[in-house]
């Protein structure tokens, strides 16, 4: 299993945003369904190692977050989408994907090629050299999809990655969710039925 949670809570003072949540996923695509404010944003930090839980265990990848060896592995190995995702205007598309490929600790030698099939998979070749700060929502939302699978992860994190695509790059998009779910595990956070239907094998 490349999940497993056992007995996961996470308060923020008196507020339970995550309540006692145990989880076990292998391979594919996996939806988190749930309305605004239902505690997915936070269960999908924890699982980025961005926020602790409270209490209960986490193992991901068979490595355990707690420990700084395994969170910085964890890290190589993962993708993340949070619900904003902050981004330097003054960057174009190209060189804000390396940046987090950087990050991400990937061999400089494979980044260009690891960089140029991230923009193409997200549908953006005509865009890589175009500075954010000129781009619509709905392609900021795909910079956002192409950093996160830059590094060809083994757990891809997503959270309300559909907001601002239009109806035929949510077709794309959930074509996309499909193949990268054959080799590893996708988890998608949605309060939108329909993504889930249309892109996901089982939903917690």
């Amino acid at each position: 299993m490349n999940v497993m949670l056992t007995s996961i809570h996470r308060s923020f003072g008196k507020n339970k945003a995550v309540d006692g949540v145990d989880l076990q996923l292998g391979t594919g695509v996996f939806g988190l369904l749930g309305p605004n404010g239902a505690g997915k944003t936070s269960l999908l930090r924890m699982l980025a190692t961005v926020l602790p839980p409270s209490s209960g265990e986490i193992l991901l990848l068979g490595r355990d977050p707690r420990r700084p060896a395994g969170r910085r592995e964890t890290r190589r190995r993962l993708g993340y989408l949070p619900q904003n995702l902050g981004y330097y205007p003054s960057f174009t598309v190209v060189e804000f994907i390396e940046y987090f490929a950087l990050l991400k600790e990937m061999p400089s030698s494979a980044v260009p090629k690891a960089v140029a099939t991230a923009v193409e998979r997200v549908d953006l070749g005509a865009k890589a050299k175009a500075k954010l700060r000129t781009l619509s929502g709905g392609m900021l939302r795909r910079v956002g999809i192409a950093q996160a699978i830059v590094n060809d992860p083994e757990l891809l994190l997503l959270d309300e990655p559909t907001a601002g695509l239009d109806p035929e790059q949510r077709v794309q998009f959930r074509a996309l969710l499909r193949s990268l779910g054959e080799s590893a595990t996708v988890i998608v956070s949605t309060h939108l039925v329909e993504d889930v239907g249309a892109a996901c094998s089982e939903v917690a």
